[in-house]
């Protein structure tokens, strides 16, 4: 949700899981309002799923600029994720299972920590090259 307006919602998301990371979840294209995304500027690649990109999203009178991405053609081994869009908890209202996610640490990763994960998780001072 952004500000009450719910971006997407299902019981269908891939939940994604990396070395040093809380899971990331991605919820099918189907399951998020595409009326409230425009494609942001810039790209990311990560060495196993391949190039993310960002998208704005708007709900009624406020935007996050370039805080969900997705991957339109990600790597063979992440095929599933195709199109698929994860947000950044820091500036979004996420659940998972009816809990509110707390944002990893970092300005850059977006996993969603829940009651039921447990670090340390990268992003916390001192973790750059774990």
């Amino acid at each position: 949700m952004l500000h009450g307006v719910v971006v997407g919602r299902t019981s269908r998301a891939l939940r994604v899981l990396e070395t040093s990371h809380p899971p990331t979840y991605y919820l099918p294209p189907d399951d998020v309002d595409g009326d409230l995304l425009v494609p942001a500027a810039g790209s990311s690649f990560c060495e196993w799923k391949g190039s993310a990109t960002y998208w704005t999203v708007t709900a009624g009178d406020v935007s996050v600029v370039g805080q969900a991405w997705s991957y339109r053609q990600p790597s063979t081994s992440f095929a599933q994720l195709a199109d698929h869009l994860s947000f950044y908890p820091a500036h979004f209202d996420c659940f998972v299972d009816g809990e509110r996610v707390r944002p990893q640490p970092g300005e850059f990763y977006g996993g969603w920590i829940t009651d039921d994960v447990r670090g340390p998780f990268k992003g916390v001072p001192g973790s750059m090259w774990w």
